[in-house]
């Protein structure tokens, strides 16, 4: 979830040919009649790329999601009609070794067929758990200049914003107004927020951000988000009030729909559950409307086994699996954070496996043993077997 912090929480083109010449493509001679946004892997060329219809959105006609099924469109008067993509803008940290932020998120989501394009709000050499780091970080303004590129280009077409952690207030505004921008030109857009603010150890709660981002989530960012995924104590420091019961849980989902987002799932909390104080208790909630008007609300709590370790990019990685597969099961968040919970089990009972065979019997692993052991996993995150069922409410 964050870049520091507690357990649970941090193409080449089609054919791979002409987009490997990169800066040089303008020095190509073409044939006589071929322009070059006709280039089969030409990036821009003044259009935008088939829209993933995944979601039930507004497809490309007959087109098939790439995301969804890796299928292609039918063809059309003996030409294969372009292939609908699934693209996601991911704004979060990065580091060079190890697997947290868009490190984290970049990998399972392109494994499940997403096209990602991260923008890194932080660059460090690993994650602040170690001893030592050292690395720069993206400014509100070097934000809105990437992004201007991407304009210019006309290659700011997505279906996903995935947003994780950040330390400016002034750069998560910048977030917003292009969550705001691209859902004006893509009304089917979805934006997938981790509200990434703080934790609790040992029953206390502190935040690990400065304390002015609160209000720029809670007031600007939550209301154009539509999946969050807050911990137990980001949701009470979003709506102002503390849960005991599962009941008042509940009632905090409630008050964060009513705050904008469709789908909330509580990813961790110090609920006790039927299983014991050993499982780790996470609540979600998915509010649609029908049409007629009326609303129906879906609600689901799993319990999953602790994992005796301090893991850091589980959060990102568990915000990543979520889009994707919401995205394939659009109206079944029971089925949904079941296969993303099943797959982060898999990666963690992995990880802790490896780590626990490095560090030696009696010692404790080292922040590097616990790295998520991510492209091991990729069988699981592709298709993971289902060992965490959910129990709806």
């Amino acid at each position: 979830m964050a870049l520091a912090g507690a357990a649970g929480s941090l193409r080449l083109g089609a054919g791979g040919c002409i987009r490997r010449l990169g800066v040089f493509a303008d020095r190509l001679t073409l044939p006589p009649g071929l322009a070059r946004s006709a280039l089969p892997c030409a990036p821009g060329g003044g259009s935008a790329a088939p829209r993933c219809p995944g979601r039930g959105g507004s497809g490309p006609g007959p087109a098939a999601c790439s995301c969804g099924s890796g299928g292609r469109a039918g063809r059309a008067g003996g030409m294969e009609a372009a292939e609908a993509r699934c693209r996601v803008l991911s704004i979060q940290s990065h580091v060079v070794c190890g697997y947290v932020g868009n490190k984290a998120a970049s990998f399972p989501l392109q494994v499940l067929g997403f096209e990602v394009d991260p923008v890194n709000s932080v660059q460090f050499s690993n994650h602040t758990g170690y001893a030592h780091w050292k690395g720069q970080m993206l400014n509100s303004a070097e934000l809105h200049e990437l992004y201007e590129g991407l304009k210019l280009n006309n290659v700011n077409h997505y279906d996903y914003v995935l947003t994780g952690y950040t330390r400016d207030a002034s750069f998560l505004a910048t977030v917003v107004d292009i969550v705001q921008g691209l859902k004006q030109q893509n009304s089917d857009l979805v934006y997938v927020c981790d509200p990434v603010m703080g934790d609790k150890w040992n029953g206390e709660g502190s935040m690990y951000v400065p304390k002015d981002l609160l209000p720029v989530y809670r007031d600007r960012v939550v209301p154009v988000a539509d999946i969050i995924t807050p911990n137990q104590f980001e949701a009470e420091l979003l709506t102002g009030r503390k849960i005991h019961t599962e009941k008042e849980a509940l009632e905090v989902m409630d008050m964060l729909h009513a705050m904008g987002p469709e789908t909330v799932v509580i990813t961790s909390s110090d609920l006790q559950g039927s299983l014991g104080s050993d499982f780790l208790i996470a609540l979600g909630s998915q509010r649609k409307t029908r049409a007629d008007g009326t609303k129906v609300t879906q609600r689901i709590r799993m319990e999953s086994p602790k994992v005796d370790a301090d893991f850091v990019g589980t959060g990102d990685l568990f915000a990543a699996m979520l889009l994707a597969w919401t995205h394939k099961h659009p109206n079944n968040l029971k089925v949904a954070c079941e296969k993303t919970v099943s797959a982060m089990q898999h990666v963690l009972q992995r990880t802790i496996k490896c780590a626990k065979a490095h560090a030696g019997k009696g010692n404790k692993p080292s922040p590097a043993q616990l790295e998520l052991r991510m492209v091991q996993s990729k069988k699981d995150i592709e298709n993971p077997e289902i060992i965490i069922k959910a129990t709806e409410l």
